[in-house]
């Protein structure tokens, strides 16, 4: 019997730097560095990203070596998060990948970002995972997507933001109503004391399956300021009822698009993934409409939400098993394409 792999992962694609150890498909490791200097800016600053990574990948990559209890001569393959992301953070991670398996003689897998997301749901954590064909809506900071899977090779996106993500808005919004970076899990937090129907917004009318959210975030914008000018105090006393109603807003257009998608495909196995897929209230949504309608609905575990080098390895597996591996040549893509 063939042994099970063990895949060293790194993720740099933002202001994370994050390592994990895989045996086949369960997680023996997943390490992830955090950097607080962005909260200082409202966002994340792409040259101190860069320079964080360069400071915690060795400290993280040593931690998740550790803690898989294993030693580095263990590692089958390590991959790595080719893009999307920003160019400095993402150089990083694939500097360190190309050297540690050049020194170590093993092979190099590049990994996808956007489909790592959706991968994530086949990490082995007792939980079931999504039969093919089933939908993806992966929504995060900086991408909103509907995905069909047909496999763990084959992904299709049929419906796409043509303007700004649902994590953005979350994050501008907050930003509007002056709570701190990042804004969308405060935004859920205050929410849950709020009346969803206190503030109706301007809802963007766009075709087929594709988002739009820019308009939403500019109804808000307007919205909050007629009212300042009436009441100086409008946000502070109206705090909690803002955030439902933000949260409400972003999350009908989501829930929206999801339900049209399966009735264009008739697929009703879903799956959500990506940051904003820890929001609360689109968890719970969601849930209610499976219910519902019968749906199998599949939801990661909070950790393997927001980016983690976990659902990189996991990637990396399913390419290991099929021999995908890459040459010393790859450079990463800040706007590698799905």
């Amino acid at each position: 019997m063939h042994k099970e792999p063990i895949i060293l992962a790194i993720e740099s694609s933002c202001d994370d730097t994050s390592a994990a150890v895989l045996k086949g498909r369960k997680v023996l490791s997943n390490e992830i560095a955090n950097q607080k200097v962005h909260a200082l800016y409202g966002g994340v600053v792409p040259e101190l990203a860069s320079r964080a990574h360069q400071q915690n990948i060795i400290p993280v990559v040593d931690t998740a070596i550790k803690k898989a209890n294993i030693t580095k001569e263990d590692i089958d393959a390590i991959g790595f998060t080719k893009g999307p992301g920003l160019l400095g953070s993402l150089l990083v991670g694939s500097s360190f990948a190309k050297s540690f398996a050049l020194g170590m003689g093993i092979p190099l897998i590049t990994v996808n970002h956007m489909k790592a997301h959706i991968l994530a749901h086949f990490i082995d954590d007792n939980k079931g995972t999504p039969s093919f064909p089933f939908l993806c809506l992966t929504v995060s900071g900086g991408h909103t997507q509907i995905v069909k899977v047909e496999s763990t090779k084959e992904m299709q996106v049929i419906g796409t933001t043509i303007d700004d993500a649902a994590g953005e808005a979350f994050d501008k919004s907050a930003k509007i109503i002056q709570l701190p970076y990042p804004g969308g899990p405060l935004i859920d937090k205050y929410a849950k004391d709020g009346n969803k129907d206190a503030f109706i917004f301007g809802k963007p009318k766009v075709k087929d399956l594709d988002f739009s959210f820019s308009g939403l975030k500019t109804s808000i914008l307007y919205s909050i300021q007629n009212n300042k000018k009436k009441n100086p105090n409008f946000v502070s006393e109206n705090l909690e009822d803002l955030c439902a109603s933000i949260q409400h807003s972003i999350v009908s257009i989501l829930l929206e698009k999801i339900q049209n998608a399966i009735n264009k495909t008739g697929i009703t196995e879903i799956a959500i993934a990506g940051g904003v897929s820890a929001n609360s209230y689109l968890r719970s949504e969601l849930q209610r409409l499976a219910n519902d309608k019968d749906y199998n609905l599949y939801m990661p575990k909070f950790e393997y939400c927001t980016d983690n080098a976990a659902m990189i390895a996991i990637s990396a597996y399913f390419k290991y098993l099929n021999k995908e591996f890459a040459s010393q040549n790859e450079t990463a893509s800040a706007s590698l394409k799905f």
